[in-house]
C-alpha cells in the first residue's frame, strides 16, 4: 500500500477531480470518502463540471450501479465493493485507518494551502507515520 499526501493545492476538490481522472486513465477504481455530506455533494458536482471534455463515471456507494461503476462516493470508508485507490477528503483520519488502508493499492490525501487544512493534515500525517506507515509527500504544481 502506498500513502500519498498532495500538499499546497489551490482548490482541494478541483485537484481531487484531477486525481480521480488520472486514476481512471490508469484503469484504476476509486473510492472517494468525505464524512462531510456537503463536501461530498460539492465533489460530486465538481466531477460533472471540472472538465468539459472528460466524463468520470461515478455514483454513491449505495447506488444499485455501484458494483459496475469505477468511482464510488461515500460518507464512510467500509464499503463492500473493492477499489484500487482510496481518496480521502476528510479533515481527520478514518477510524481503524491502518487496517482500512491495507485494502487499497494506494491511499491519497489532498491538502490545500489553507492554514487550518494544513494543520489538520499535519496531525493526520504524524498519526499515520507514528503508526508505522510511510506517507509520501508531493508538492502540487498547479
Amino acid at each position: 500500500m502506498r500513502l500519498d499526501f498532495h500538499f499546497n493545492v489551490d482548490h482541494r476538490l478541483q485537484y481531487a477531480c484531477r486525481v480521480v481522472r488520472k486514476a481512471r486513465a490508469a484503469n484504476k477504481t476509486v473510492l472517494v470518502v468525505a464524512r462531510d455530506g456537503d463536501r461530498l455533494a460539492r465533489f460530486d458536482a465538481a466531477l460533472w463540471t471540472f472538465s468539459p471534455l472528460d466524463f468520470v463515471p461515478h455514483v454513491t456507494a449505495d447506488s444499485p450501479l455501484a458494483a459496475e461503476t469505477p468511482v464510488l462516493l461515500s460518507r464512510e470508508a467500509p464499503v463492500t465493493h473493492a477499489r484500487d485507490v482510496l481518496l480521502l477528503l476528510d479533515d481527520t483520519a478514518p477510524e481503524g485507518f491502518k487496517e482500512l488502508f491495507e485494502r487499497f493499492e494506494r491511499v491519497i490525501e489532498v491538502v490545500s494551502r489553507d492554514d487550518e487544512d494544513r494543520a489538520q493534515a499535519r496531525v493526520r500525517f504524524k498519526l499515520y507515520r507514528d503508526s508505522g506507515l510511510q506517507p509520501q509527500v508531493h508538492e502540487a504544481a498547479e
